[in-house]
């Protein structure tokens, strides 16, 4: 399901996924890093967008990890649903599928050399950001997956440039920032409000404490934390998932 800014369920989408963990090891199998934008990155960059004046939008890619094209030869069973009389043929990928473990390198492979296509230069100091400049142009672009983040000092020249995205990978104009990483955006003249209520709001819920009493502070200062006398967790899946949100 995937949902609006309010949280309201938006669309529903269905996909073939690949099995990650039935993935043979074998060529490329630990080619899997594919970076993505810092925190610290974000904020400055919002930061100069705000201090220049810049225009904002967010674009989002359809399908995003099916564009990244597949050096290695990668063959997965048939479907389910697909009927085949030679139950010993497989498929064959020339794209990669979710779940495939090159799938978000190899996406941002296809995505950066589009990019550098289009004359962009890519950030040594985050290799998320790519800049581009030409007389008084000036366009930057913030990566994270298959959320961009794009601020220009010029309406035309960001047009032309999102209709050259969306020739190459389909993507959708989503209009001013208004919620990216679990921040709401607010723009306002000359200022802009970041804030993370909602995203607190839907980790408090998933632990279950949405009634709990609030404190002012996190913890007591220098507390020194004592051996668990409670036995392990028997699913430890709901608690990896937390601790992977709060990151």
């Amino acid at each position: 399901m995937k949902y609006d800014a309010n949280g309201n369920v938006q669309r529903y989408k269905a996909r073939l996924v690949i099995r990650g963990d039935h993935h043979f090891e074998v060529f490329g199998y630990n080619e899997t890093f594919s970076p993505v934008a810092k925190m610290t990155s974000i904020r400055l960059f919002l930061s100069v967008v705000v201090a220049n004046g810049w225009e904002l939008h967010q674009l989002d890619v359809n399908n995003t990890f099916l564009h990244g094209d597949l050096e290695e030869e990668v063959y997965m069973r048939l479907p389910p649903g697909f009927k085949n009389s030679d139950t010993t043929k497989v498929c064959r990928l020339k794209k990669s599928l979710y779940g495939l473990r090159q799938a978000a390198r190899q996406w941002f492979a296809k995505l950066s050399t589009k990019l550098c296509e289009y004359r962009f230069i890519r950030s040594y100091a985050d290799y998320s950001l790519f800049l581009y400049r030409k007389w008084d142009v000036f366009l930057s672009l913030l990566v994270y997956a298959d959320d961009i983040v794009l601020a220009s000092n010029n309406d035309a020249a960001s047009m032309a440039f999102r209709a050259y995205l969306h020739h190459c990978f389909s993507i959708k104009d989503i209009g001013p920032l208004k919620y990216f990483l679990g921040i709401e955006v607010a723009c306002g003249p000359n200022r802009m409000f970041l804030c993370q209520c909602k995203y607190a709001l839907e980790i408090i819920n998933e632990c279950g404490l949405s009634g709990a009493k609030p404190t002012d502070f996190r913890s007591t200062e220098n507390h020194k934390l004592a051996l668990a006398s409670v036995s392990p967790l028997k699913d430890t899946a709901r608690y990896r998932c937390l601790v992977g949100q709060l990151i």
